[in-house]
């Protein structure tokens, strides 16, 4: 009776996530294998072809390298930094509150509202970045930075880093005021130096919040499109074309709903083959 009573209470809450969840999902592995256009009525099953047609697709590939090039660079440098920001707001200095309170800010701020700062900040002319150098004396090389295509994909970079270091610090600093004082005060006595401490005492205490933090911006950085497509459309020729902005313009510019599902179907596989793998690597079922 205690079972069917648990079956019953988890009736609704599964019907919510199947229709939520389940079903766009099944949809869009679905519409994978049809050539679903559009401006086409007609919907036609067409097996393999739209992975067959993303094999020789070469902006397919570049999509694919940018991302994964964006994550990485993205989520480690994440880490290390937000990992100094937190030992920094840690310290008892005059002044950490009112930092610690800031350290969100960008966090809190809109995307839109980010990428049209920086945008402004980039112009050739009155941008401040170009005004810098051309007050230094090095007003060669003032240019329009996202439209650059040697500097595009790291002012993407340096973009996810100034919204989400800050994220970083203060989760890890939470991680590191739960960790007993007495370790460190036993490992003083012991001789254990800074970095002793920092590699046998903080890191342990901080691995599990790092790992869910890692989870968590993989997974964000890897679907990111709204940072992306604000700020440069995929270009300039290509340069930060990532796989969520490239399935965007598949189904809202080429039309092409089955190319643009079987975009969807491919990214889904490489974020469940990370997890596998992750879960293998860590020895975590949960996270």
């Amino acid at each position: 009776m205690r079972g069917k009573t648990g079956y019953i209470l988890c009736a609704p809450a599964v019907a919510v996530l199947g229709v939520l969840v389940a079903l766009p999902l099944v949809s869009g592995v679905w519409q994978a294998f049809t050539d679903a256009n559009l401006l086409r009525p007609t919907v036609r099953t067409v097996g393999l072809a739209n992975f067959a047609k993303m094999v020789l697709d070469p902006v397919f590939w570049v999509a694919l390298r940018h991302s994964l090039a964006l994550t990485a660079v993205a989520v480690i440098l994440q880490l290390a930094l937000g990992t100094i920001l937190a030992l920094a707001l840690k310290q008892n200095v005059p002044g950490v509150g009112v930092f610690r309170s800031l350290a969100m800010t960008t966090w809190v701020i809109p995307v839109v509202a980010t990428v049209v700062m920086f945008k402004f900040m980039t112009q050739t002319g009155y941008g401040f970045f170009n005004m810098v150098l051309e007050r230094i004396g090095l007003g060669r090389y003032a240019t329009y930075w996202f439209g650059d295509i040697r500097w595009a994909f790291p002012l993407v970079v340096f973009l996810h880093l100034w919204r989400n270091v800050p994220f970083y610090g203060v989760a890890l600093l939470a991680a590191m005021q739960s960790i007993p004082k007495d370790l460190y005060e036993a490992a003083q006595i012991d001789g254990a130096d800074a970095w002793q401490q920092f590699w046998h005492i903080t890191v342990p205490g901080i691995k599990y919040t790092a790992m869910v933090m890692v989870t968590i911006h993989v997974i964000w950085t890897f679907n990111n499109f709204d940072l992306v497509y604000l700020a440069t459309g995929g270009g300039p020729v290509d340069v930060t074309e990532v796989l969520p902005v490239y399935l965007y313009k598949q189904c809202w510019h080429n039309f092409s709903m089955g190319y643009g599902a079987a975009l969807g179907v491919a990214m889904l596989v490489l974020l469940a083959t990370f997890f596998l793998l992750y879960t293998k690597v860590t020895g975590e079922r949960e996270i």
